[in-house]
C-alpha cells in the first residue's frame, strides 16, 4: 500500500470511530477515544506532505540504484511503520467497538501511545526536511555553522522520547527482535533502581533485573524511567549496565567460566601446537564492538567460533582497552600493533597468512579502517580486505537523517551514542556532585578521577602546544617540523610522517597537531592537496570539512554554502515545524550531552569519513553490511560512496528491520542468522575471491 493510500484509509477510519465515540454520551472514556482519534487524522494528515517530500528525493542520496538506502528511506519506513499499526488498530476498533468484549482501556492505551509516537515522528520528518533544504546535493550529514548545529542537536534533544520506549518499544523492528528488546529495557530500568540507591550491581544477577515485576506490567513507567536513564546518567552506568549482562551470559557456560576463575597466578606463553592438520591459507583479524567503552572479545565468541567453523579460518580477536580509562588513540595503537603480531606470527594462530581480513562491528569497524590506513602510512602489509558490520566513521557531533532515528532506538539512543563518542575522545564533563555518580562505589570513583586527571593533563598539554605553535608561525615550516614531531606521535600521527611513496603520502605531512587546535588557521595551502588535508582535520566550523563527493573549493559552492548558513540563521531551528504543530517535549530536565565536537573527532583516525582521498586510496577492498534502521546507517552510506568516488572496490549490503549489533544477536531469530551469514558471505570474499579469469570463460 503506498503512502497515500495507507493515509487515506486511515483518515477514513479515523473519522468513523470520531463518528461513533461521539454518539456515545459525555463519558471520559468516550471522549478520550475521540480526542485519539481525532489527533490520528490530524497528525496523519501533516505527516504525508514531508514524507512524500523525503521520498521525491530519497533516491539521490543511495550508493547504486541497486542499493537503494539511506537515513531519509529509513525514517520514511519507521513512519509507515507508526501508520500501518495505527491503520490495524483502528480497523480493530472499529470491528469490535461494539462487542462486550472490547478492552476499551487497553485499546485506548495503546492508541495514545502510538499517536505520540507519531507526532515525534512528524516531527522527525520535519527536521529530516530541513536537512535536505539545508543541506547542498548528495550531503546526508547536516553542514550549518558550529552554532546552528549546536542549536539543532539542543533542539532535537529535548523531544519527548519514552513513548518509543513503552508500549511502542521496537515497532519498527522485526517481531521476533521486540521480546528481546522488552526484556533489555526492563532489565535497563530495573539497574537504574540499583544504581541509583548507590549499589554498584555486584551481587544483582541478570535474573532479577530482567524480570523486575512494576517495570513489565507498566509500559507508561518503564517507558518514563528508560528516558531518564538514558538522558541523564553517565558513561560508566552503562559500563556497569554493559558488564552485569556480559557477566551473566558468560556464567551460563561452565566451560567460559572455568576460563575466568582466577586459580592462581597465569603467564602467557605461545608455543607452536602439534601439526594435526595443515594450516589454513587464511587469517580474520576480528576487533568487537560497544561504543569505545564496552564489551569485550568474549562477549562476541558465540559467532566468533560459527565463524571460525563455516570460514576453516582462524580467528584473532582484540580485546583492547575501553574509554573513558582510555581514550584515544588507546585503542587504535592496540589493535595496530595486535594486527602487526598477527601478520608477523600468522604460524603461532594456526595459518599461512596468504589472506588476511579484518573484520568488525560497529566501533570495531572503525576501528578496521583506521587500523588499515596505519598500516598503510606505515608502510605495513594491509589486510586483504576489511569487512566492517554497520560501522561508525563519522564522529564529529552532528545530525544526519538516520542519526534522527536514536531519539526511537533502544539500543543506540543519541545521548548514550555522544557519551561514549566523548569518553573516547577523551573530553567527557560530568557534575561529579550527582547523586547518581556515587554508585560507582570507591574504587570505581578512583579510576574515575585517575582517568579525568590524565585526560586533564592531556588536554593542558595539547593546549599548550596549540599556544606555542600559534606564536611560532612566523617560523619556516622545516624548523616547525620537528617540534611537532614528538606530540605527533602521541596521537597516532607518526605514520603522516612517513616519505612520500606511491599511495601519495606527502599531502599527509600536513596533518599535525596544529590542525587539530581549538583555534583555526586562516592560512590556506597553495597546494590543493594540502589544503584538503587542513581543509578536513582543521577545527573549523562543519561547513568548512570536506568529505564529500562532487569538487570542492569552488568561489560558487562556497556562496552557496555561505547564503545558505545565513539563511538557516535568520530562520532559527524552530523555524522547522509548521505554524500550529508542536511536538511533544521531554519532562525530564536538561540532558547531559556533549552538544560541540572535540577538534580531535575530525582527526582522520577517529572519524575515517573525513580522511583525505590520498588516505582512503591505500584501503583495500571493503564490504559493509549495515542496518536499514541503525542511526549509524548514514556512516555506512556516506563511507561507500566516498569509496566509490575514488574508484575504490567496495560493495554496501543494507538488512532490512534490524537494530544495530545484529550480530551479538545471532542466534535470537531466523533474520539475525541470515544478516550474520551475509557476514560471513562477505568474508569469505575476502579470503577466497573469485577467480576472474573463470568468470571470463565462455560457457
Amino acid at each position: 500500500m503506498d503512502l497515500r493510500t495507507m493515509t487515506q484509509s486511515l483518515v477514513t477510519l479515523a473519522e468513523d470511530n470520531m463518528a461513533f465515540f461521539s454518539s456515545q454520551g459525555p463519558g471520559e472514556t468516550a471522549r478520550r477515544l475521540w480526542d485519539v482519534f481525532a489527533g490520528i487524522r490530524e497528525q496523519a494528515l501533516g505527516l504525508e506532505p514531508p514524507l512524500g517530500h523525503l521520498l521525491g528525493k530519497a533516491h539521490l542520496f543511495d550508493l547504486d540504484a541497486e542499493t537503494p538506502a539511506n537515513g531519509f528511506r529509513s525514517l520514511v519506513h519507521t513512519a509507515r511503520c507508526c501508520l500501518a499499526h495505527l491503520l490495524h488498530k483502528s480497523r480493530y476498533v472499529a470491528a469490535n467497538r461494539r462487542s462486550i468484549f472490547f478492552r476499551t482501556s487497553h485499546n485506548l492505551a495503546e492508541l495514545e501511545a502510538y499517536l505520540a509516537a507519531l507526532t515525534q515522528l512528524r516531527a522527525l520528518a520535519y527536521y529530516a526536511q530541513r536537512l535536505l533544504d539545508t543541506n547542498q546535493p548528495g550531503r546526508l550529514f547536516f553542514e550549518g555553522d558550529e552554532r546552528l548545529i549546536a542549536d539543532f542537536l539542543r533542539e532535537y534533544v529535548t523531544l519527548h522520547k519514552g513513548c518509543f520506549y513503552g508500549r511502542c518499544l521496537g515497532f519498527q523492528f522485526t517481531p521476533a527482535i521486540r521480546p528481546f528488546l522488552q526484556t533489555i529495557s526492563i532489565g535497563l530500568v530495573s539497574f537504574g533502581e540499583h544504581y541509583k540507591r548507590n549499589e554498584t550491581g555486584l551481587g544483582v544477577t541478570a535474573s532479577s533485573l530482567f524480570t523486575s515485576g512494576r517495570f513489565a506490567i507498566d509500559p507508561e513507567l518503564r517507558g518514563a524511567e528508560f528516558e531518564r536513564i538514558t538522558q541523564n546518567l553517565d558513561v560508566h552506568f552503562w559500563k556497569a549496565f554493559w558488564n552485569i549482562t556480559e557477566i551473566e551470559v558468560l556464567s551460563d557456560s561452565k566451560e567460559l567460566s572455568s576460563l575466568v576463575k582466577s586459580e592462581g597466578p597465569r603467564s602467557l606463553e605461545l608455543r607452536p601446537r602439534p601439526q594435526q592438520a595443515p594450516r589454513s591459507r587464511s587469517l580474520v583479524v576480528h576487533i568487537h564492538g560497544g561504543g569505545f567503552v564496552a564489551q569485550t572479545s568474549k562477549s562476541h565468541e558465540p559467532y566468533l567460533k560459527s565463524w571460525a567453523q563455516e570460514l576453516g579460518a582462524p580467528i584473532l580477536s582484540i580485546d583492547y582497552s575501553l574509554a573513558p580509562e582510555a581514550p584515544f588513540p588507546r585503542a587504535l595503537e592496540e589493535c595496530f600493533y595486535a594486527y602487526c603480531w598477527a601478520v608477523k606470527h600468522c604460524a603461532l594462530l594456526g595459518s599461512t597468512g596468504e589472506r588476511i581480513c579484518l573484520a568488525g562491528d560497529s566501533a570495531g569497524g572503525n576501528l578496521c579502517f583506521t587500523v588499515s590506513l596505519r598500516a598503510a602510512a606505515y608502510g605495513v602489509r594491509v589486510p586483504d580486505g576489511i569487512m566492517a558490520a554497520y560501522p561508525a566513521t563519522m564522529l564529529q557531533s552532528t545530525a544526519s537523517p538516520s542519526r534522527l532515528l536514536s531519539l526511537m532506538d533502544p539500543l543506540l539512543p543519541l545521548s548514550v551514542l555522544s557519551k561514549c563518542v566523548s569518553a573516547y575522545a577523551g573530553g567527557e564533563t560530568e557534575d561529579h556532585s550527582d547523586s547518581d555518580q556515587k554508585a560507582l562505589g570507591m574504587m570505581g570513583l578512583v579510576r574515575r578521577d585517575t582517568a579525568l586527571l590524565l585526560r586533564d593533563l592531556r588536554l593542558n598539554a595539547s593546549s599548550w602546544l596549540n599556544s606555542f605553535l600559534e606564536l611560532s608561525k612566523h617560523k619556516a615550516h622545516t624548523n616547525l617540523v620537528p617540534v611537532v614531531e614528538p606530540m605527533r606521535r602521541s596521537v597516532s600521527e607518526a605514520a603522516l610522517a612517513q616519505p612520500e611513496g606511491p599511495l601519495g603520502t606527502d599531502s599527509l605531512k600536513s596533518l599535525t597537531l596544529h590542525d587539530l587546535s581549538l583555534e583555526g588557521s586562516s592560512e590556506t595551502s597553495e597546494n590543493p592537496e594540502l589544503s584538503l588535508s587542513a581543509e578536513t582535520l582543521a577545527s573549523s566550523t562543519p561547513s568548512d570539512v570536506n568529505f564529500l563527493l562532487q569538487s570542492e573549493g569552488t568561489v560558487e559552492g562556497a556562496k552557496a554554502q555561505e547564503e545558505m548558513s545565513t539563511k538557516d540563521r535568520s530562520r532559527g531551528v524552530g523555524a522547522a515545524f509548521p505554524e500550529g504543530f508542536h511536538p511533544r517535549r521531554s519532562s525530564q530536565g536538561a540532558t547531559r550531552m556533549p552538544l560541540y565536537s572535540s577538534p580531535i573527532a575530525k582527526n582522520p583516525f577517529m572519524s575515517p569519513l573525513l580522511a583525505p582521498d590520498s588516505m582512503l586510496q591505500s584501503l583495500p577492498p571493503v564490504h559493509i553490511v549495515a542496518c536499514a534502521l541503525d542511526p549509524m546507517l548514514d556512516d555506512s552510506v556516506m563511507f561507500a560512496r566516498r569509496l566509490r568516488s575514488l574508484g575504490q572496490p567496495v560493495t554496501l549490503r543494507v538488512v532490512e528491520d534490524l537494530p544495530h549489533g545484529f550480530l551479538s544477536l545471532a542466534a535470537l531469530c531466523r533474520e539475525t542468522r541470515q544478516a550474520a551469514a551475509l557476514c560471513v558471505e562477505r568474508i569469505r570474499l575476502i579470503l577466497a575471491p573469485p577467480d576472474p579469469r573463470a568468470a571470463a570463460a565462455p560457457v
